[in-house]
């Protein structure tokens, strides 16, 4: 981070990190452009704020009509319990898992690049459900450049491979690196995973655009795989540790395990809501993250109330049923919150 930058800018670069929905990251855009200092110091910031607020507002708009620019927007507001991206180079099968997951209408077949543009679907669990994101493949001869921007809205991927592919460890590292040149890196941290409460990573001070994305790897047509292993010497060879799934698009196997991994691996935490005097909405369960407290439950029912806040009832674990608590409380997984804010 560039010195000497104001409260103002610390607070939006802060905001920006945290926003998912695109019109919250460009608004956080705008105000970071508008607060940092403008000096020599950070003209290379300004222009990177100044590109990424085009790129956004470019999305947002969706397709220009007359123009160059066409099809749907690239920008997908986040939905359900979490956004997760799927990644992958051609042929891996990636549509067709994101079809037989999601039911979308995601097209999948045997030739390559057959995706163009984000696909988005709802994987169901319990009373939840995350939305997966179906990108286009990647490769040396086709990788859209859109696609960075489109992660900044995911929690996590899946990086999804045929270990049949003579020439997938050459395929799955171009992704990598193709990503890390646009500020995205796929990690094996899962923040679900993590002992306790352990603080999250510090995000690079030096780079607020940065985005480190918790990795699952697929191994898809895992019902063509000859030797288990192979997922084991794949990772050695290119250096990575990612938690792994054998799946199989085709027979199915696997893929019951996708949706409760993916709940522990992120940390879900669902909280349902009452008024007082009523019974909880218990169909309507609102989703945080481990470690995240009452006002962050607050802020999802509604702005208004989450800055009016004076204090909730709560029942669940490690408390009485109808204790009152501060902001601050930290909520666990089945928790009922009552939320009480200042009249106007």
């Amino acid at each position: 981070m560039p010195t000497n930058v104001t409260p103002e800018y610390k607070k939006a670069e802060e905001a920006y990190r945290k926003a998912r929905e695109p019109r919250e990251r460009l608004e956080c855009l705008k105000q970071m452009l508008s607060t940092i200092p403008k000096h020599k110091g950070t003209e290379h910031l300004q222009a990177d704020i100044k590109s990424r607020i085009k790129e956004l507002t470019e999305e947002l708009a969706g397709p220009k009509k007359g123009g160059r620019r066409g099809g749907p927007t690239l920008a997908i507001r986040p939905e359900g319990a979490a956004q997760v991206a799927l990644l992958g180079p051609p042929n891996s099968g990636k549509s067709a898992l994101h079809l037989r997951l999601t039911g979308s209408r995601a097209v999948s077949g045997p030739g390559p690049f057959i995706t163009q543009y984000p696909e988005p679907g709802m994987l169901p669990y319990e009373d939840v459900a995350f939305q997966l994101l179906d990108l286009p493949s990647m490769a040396a001869e086709h990788s859209p450049p859109w696609i960075a921007s489109a992660l900044q809205a995911s929690d996590a991927a899946l990086l999804v491979v045929d270990l049949g592919d003579p020439d997938c460890v050459e395929r799955v590292q171009f992704i990598l690196d193709e990503l890390a040149v646009r500020k995205i890196r796929l990690v094996p941290d899962w923040p679900g995973l993590r002992d306790g409460h352990a603080a999250v990573p510090p995000p690079d001070p030096e780079d607020p655009f940065r985005r480190d994305l918790p990795t699952l790897l697929l191994a898809n047509k895992a019902d063509l795989l000859d030797d288990p292993a192979e997922v084991a010497v794949l990772e050695e060879l290119l250096g990575v540790d990612f938690p792994s799934l054998e799946v199989s698009a085709l027979t199915g196997q696997g893929l019951g395990e996708l949706a409760p991994w993916l709940f522990r691996a992120l940390g879900v935490v669902r909280v349902y809501t009452k008024a007082p005097g009523k019974e909880p909405e218990r169909d309507r369960p609102f989703t945080v993250r481990r470690g995240d407290t009452v006002l962050d439950v607050a802020r999802l029912v509604h702005k208004d109330i989450a800055e009016s806040f004076r204090f909730a009832r709560t029942w669940g674990r490690g408390v009485f049923d109808g204790q009152q608590v501060g902001a601050e409380h930290l909520v666990n997984d089945g928790d009922v919150v009552e939320l009480h804010a200042a009249r106007a």
